[in-house]
């Protein structure tokens, strides 16, 4: 049974998530809500996970959440899911495109999907600054308007903007480097204490 759900909830996100990985976040919030399979602070574990390993982060976050819920049939079962309706209707577009090209409401469909993908991208953007440079949860719990704010993520922002849009030796540096950088910062934070 967990199989289907598992099916069920990442097909609709294959189907609905115009936009690319990033748009997936609005959905993969909803699923967090309704199933807890995941909280948010591992869903941004994922994110960091995902946009560090090769592959569409989307893919990725169904293959691990798949696997996390239901081992290897389950993240097989999750992937499978998120691919189907995606391959299905590039297909089906591809095979009509040329027969429809120029068509007003072709273009008209295009033009609102623009928007729309745009509007779920922003809002996963949001999100994800959310989650990276606010402690929502310790704030929830605690109530002290301290534990609002990771200071942490908001320094080590600050530090790779500055790195990567002020300093100039440093803006042209791969982006594999700070992901790598930000993970032994992390890794340190964590020793430390900090």
């Amino acid at each position: 049974m967990i199989l289907l759900h598992l099916f069920w909830e990442y097909f609709k996100i294959g189907l609905f998530a115009v936009g690319g990985g990033m748009a997936t976040l609005p959905f993969l919030y909803d699923v967090s809500d309704k199933t807890g399979w995941f909280t948010y602070t591992q869903l941004a574990d994922m994110i960091a996970v995902s946009e560090s390993t090769p592959g569409p982060i989307g893919i990725n976050m169904a293959t691990y959440v798949g696997y996390t819920v239901a081992g290897l049939p389950g993240a097989v079962t999750a992937t499978m899911a998120m691919i189907i309706p995606g391959v299905t209707i590039v297909l089906i577009v591809a095979r009509m495109l040329e027969k429809f090209q120029g068509n007003k409401y072709v273009d008209a469909a295009f033009y609102g999907l623009r928007p729309a993908s745009t509007g779920l991208i922003a809002a996963a953007g949001v999100l994800v600054i959310t989650i990276s440079l606010f402690n929502t949860e310790l704030y929830a719990a605690t109530g002290n308007l301290a534990d609002l704010v990771s200071w942490r993520g908001v320094l080590l922002a600050a530090v790779i903007w500055t790195l990567t849009n002020l300093v100039k030796p440093t803006k042209k540096l791969h982006p594999i480097l700070y992901i790598a950088v930000s993970a032994v910062v992390g890794v340190v934070f964590s020793f430390a204490g900090v």
